[in-house]
């Protein structure tokens, strides 16, 4: 075994490689950028070495310079995490030049599953099924279009590099193919430096299996079973489960024999996974699922796996790595119970899930696991870490295990209510109300389900009088820890026949909100709002519920929801400028990547004005109101949270400009 290791990651992933690397007695280096140099995994490592600014062209994409910092530490091996340069066949050559060990596969396993449609036609001749579809070399759209009308309609454009949903886009009639196509190829360009696609059937009701494979280099190939990947918005995976559900023995045998031949074929050696889409309009069968890819690294759901199983992943990759054969053989793995993995996220599922950036100022998670169940956080940040708009906005995977999927279910919505997450706009009611729905509580899951529900999913109810009461007490700092001696001191002052009230301003939105709150003798406190809320019944609390105060906010939870209220300066002045109306900002740090309209247009509410590029994907800015543009950002533009993206003509020139 190695003596030493150095992790070319950040965040989860690098913490969740030290935790197993420790236990095994094995010392390690982080890695980190300028944005990373106060990290979990910096701060959790035995070593760290700075590699660079920033943006990830810059520090976690440099091979070069993570080669270097693993010699002057004296590490044996890397441990590529996933993402970055894990799937990356140049970096594996790098580091065996360097007389370094790879924690992975070899630079031609990779090469050979690296591209989507060479990886398919691999397939094919190893007897693995795959989806009908155009896989060739040819790009001309032309060519891709006819091919498109050969397959039929609906199709789907995938980006043959890369992964992650980045570079494809469904098609349901040909008028719309060629902008479908455009937008595929920008994205993958942006994403993976390559714009060639490849043109799929789509399948109806498609679920999305995988499993987990692992090889080692003495020519054996083992799989852990299979995970259900199907709980998924804009080909993004939300939740994970494992096993899936309705799975058949019969179709189990299919899928893990073909996972296996494949991992055979390209003699693998390390953890990987074998993608594919299985058409559940007609139940789970033996001879409807199709290779998709194949994901030569560690997967970031691989913990409903380890659960399930009860195997430690990462162990077996530093084992093969260090010259071990694979610890099990197949008869010797075996599956117990049920297990789920939540994917917190630092997003706004009303918008759109646009990512979110802000400071941790509250973090907590549940403490214990429910009652015959298991649970375990996987996270890279702490309170009071920033959300970067360098990296993925990922704060931490909730993993739980439970006797059945039943179990395991209850065991999931526990623990998404008692996580509370401040300073940053989270999923967590999102999580909470998939983990809800009807259809995904029966396992009735396909990747279409989160498209078909979304617009309930992300309903959230307005906050009641209660919780506006309990944010208002907690604006005056009544039961804070941090103030010392009296817990209600704030709320103190001397009055000869009655209390006195605090007036507190609040605002939720847009909108702005008037309270009242008094200390009354027995201990309790009373909240009295103004209208158009509750003003005649006054609220009495003894106790403020879950809540946490931050920098001009509180954020008062229930169950999954987060409902946070600005609390004004009451000595400050309002910045009439931020809000004036007549324009468009942008909703979060990204680079301006097509303009479709110009100054002096008049365009109509719902119209695309801007393509918004964003950690690396594209989102579609669009005319809030009907109006004549006045000013308009330039493609090429970097721009940060807040930025004018478009200025409308004010309505004192005879435009709309709300």
């Amino acid at each position: 075994m190695f003596g030493k290791i150095l992790i070319a990651n950040r965040g989860e992933i690098a913490c969740r490689v030290i935790r197993t690397a420790r236990r095994l007695g094995l010392r390690t280096v982080a890695v980190y950028s300028d944005a990373d140099a106060k990290a979990l995994h910096v701060g959790m490592a035995d070593e760290a070495v700075h590699i660079g600014p920033s943006p990830v062209g810059e520090s976690y994409l440099r091979g070069d310079r993570i080669v270097a910092a693993a010699l002057a530490t004296g590490a044996e091996a890397i441990h590529p995490g996933y993402g970055f340069l894990s799937e990356n066949p140049e970096f594996v050559d790098q580091v065996t030049a360097a007389g370094l060990v790879f924690i992975g596969p070899s630079a031609a396993s990779i090469r050979a599953m690296g591209l989507k449609d060479a990886a398919k036609r691999l397939m094919e001749k190893a007897g693995v099924p795959v989806v009908p579809g155009y896989h060739g070399e040819a790009q001309e759209i032309v060519l891709l279009a006819s091919k498109a009308r050969e397959i039929g309609y609906p199709v789907l454009i995938k980006a043959r590099a890369g992964g992650g949903g980045k570079g494809m886009r469904r098609v349901d009639h040909p008028d719309d193919f060629s902008e479908a196509l455009s937008g595929a190829r920008r994205e993958a360009k942006a994403a993976f430096g390559d714009d060639r696609v490849l043109v799929e059937k789509y399948v109806d009701k498609p679920r999305h299996i995988e499993v987990q494979v692992f090889g080692d280099n003495f020519g054996n190939a083992v799989h852990l079973f299979e995970r259900d990947c199907s709980a998924q918005r804009r080909h993004q995976k939300v939740i994970e489960e494992a096993p899936a559900p309705g799975m058949t023995p019969v179709l189990r045998k299919a899928m893990t024999e073909a996972a296996v031949k494949a991992a055979k074929a390209i003699s693998y050696s390390g953890a990987g996974t074998i993608e594919f889409i299985v058409d559940a309009s007609q139940g789970l069968k033996a001879d409807r699922f199709w290779f998709m890819e194949m994901n030569t690294r560690l997967q970031v759901e691989h913990p409903v796996t380890e659960m399930v199983t009860g195997i430690d992943l990462v162990e077996w990759q530093l084992r093969v790595a260090a010259g071990e054969k694979l610890p099990k053989t197949q008869g010797e793995l075996q599956l117990a119970g049920h297990a789920f993995e939540a994917r917190i996220y630092a997003e706004d599922a009303t918008r759109g899930f646009l990512p979110a950036t802000g400071t941790l100022h509250h973090l907590k998670f549940p403490q214990t696991a429910p009652e015959h169940a298991a649970m375990r956080i996987e996270t890279g940040v702490r309170a009071g870490d920033q959300i970067s708009p360098f990296y993925d906005p990922m704060i931490a995977k909730l993993v739980v295990h439970g006797k059945d999927r039943a179990a395991a279910l209850a065991a999931l919505r526990k623990a998404l209510a008692e996580t509370e997450v401040a300073g940053s706009t989270v999923n967590t009611a999102f999580l909470a109300a998939l983990a809800a729905d009807a259809d995904f509580a029966a396992g009735d899951v396909d990747t279409g389900l989160i498209g078909r529900h979304q617009d309930e999913l992300v309903a959230l109810p307005p906050p009641s009088d209660e919780t506006i009461a309990a944010a208002a007490l907690a604006a005056t700092g009544a039961g804070a820890p941090a103030t010392g001696g009296d817990p209600w001191a704030s709320l103190a002052g001397y009055a000869h026949f009655h209390t006195v009230a605090r007036r507190i301003r609040l605002r939720h939105g847009e909108e702005d909100i008037l309270a009242r709150v008094s200390a009354r003798p027995d201990g309790r406190f009373q909240v009295a709002l103004e209208a158009p809320h509750d003003a005649i019944n006054s609220h009495d609390l003894r106790a403020i519920p879950r809540t946490a105060r931050w920098p001009g906010h509180v954020t008062v939870f229930e169950g999954a929801v987060g409902y946070s209220f600005a609390v004004p300066d009451p000595l400050g002045k309002a910045d009439d400028a931020a809000a004036a109306s007549g324009s468009l900002r942008a909703p979060m740090p990204g680079l301006v990547k097509l303009v479709r309209a110009g100054v002096g247009d008049a365009v109509i509410k719902g119209q695309p004005l801007l393509i918004l590029e964003a950690m690396k994907m594209e989102h579609t800015i669009a005319a809030p109101h009907d109006g004549v543009i006045a000013e308009v950002a330039a493609e090429g533009a970097q721009v940060s949270d807040g930025t004018v993206l478009v200025r409308f003509v004010d309505e004192a020139q005879g435009s709309h400009s709300k």
